[in-house]
């Protein structure tokens, strides 16, 4: 399984304990985000996890900025990506069940290290149910002619 990550600058700490924790567990992870705090624009990292996404280069994205807003409207302009925010554990399991969320983005400055970790964790172990969301998650691409 590989998995692509991108931050900014205020999701740098975040990433690489992310990072360690994913790897710990032998998972690839693709790293976009920037590795340091100084200020940075993050759809300059976020749209390479969707584009990884969107291509099947990785499995699932994290994304990782401040308030997770950012990151996620950045990510959702691409097509068939489903970037959902969560701040708490019942979200991040709910994004995948009904919506089959394949990018996972956290508020760095709303959530602890600890909280973020337990998130992917969840995000990574939840499947989607199918059945009566199936149609709904099929609606939420817009194609294109």
């Amino acid at each position: 399984m590989n998995i692509a990550i991108g931050n900014d600058h205020a999701g740098t700490e975040y990433k690489f304990q992310i990072e360690k924790h994913l790897q710990n567990k032998g998972i690839t992870v693709l790293n976009f985000g920037t590795n340091s705090s100084d200020s940075v624009d993050y759809p300059d990292f976020i749209h390479p996890v969707a584009d990884a996404v969107e291509k099947g280069e990785a499995t699932f994205g994290i994304i990782i900025c401040g308030s997770g807003n950012g990151a996620q409207m950045t990510a959702n302009k691409h097509q068939d990506i489903r970037a959902a925010l969560c701040w708490n554990n019942e979200l991040v399991a709910l994004a995948k069940q009904h919506n089959n969320a394949n990018i996972l983005s956290i508020p760095a400055r709303f959530v602890s290290i600890h909280q973020a970790i337990s998130f992917v964790d969840i995000f990574l172990k939840t499947e989607f149910e199918g059945g009566r969301h199936q149609n709904r998650v099929e609606k939420i691409t817009v194609k294109y002619c």
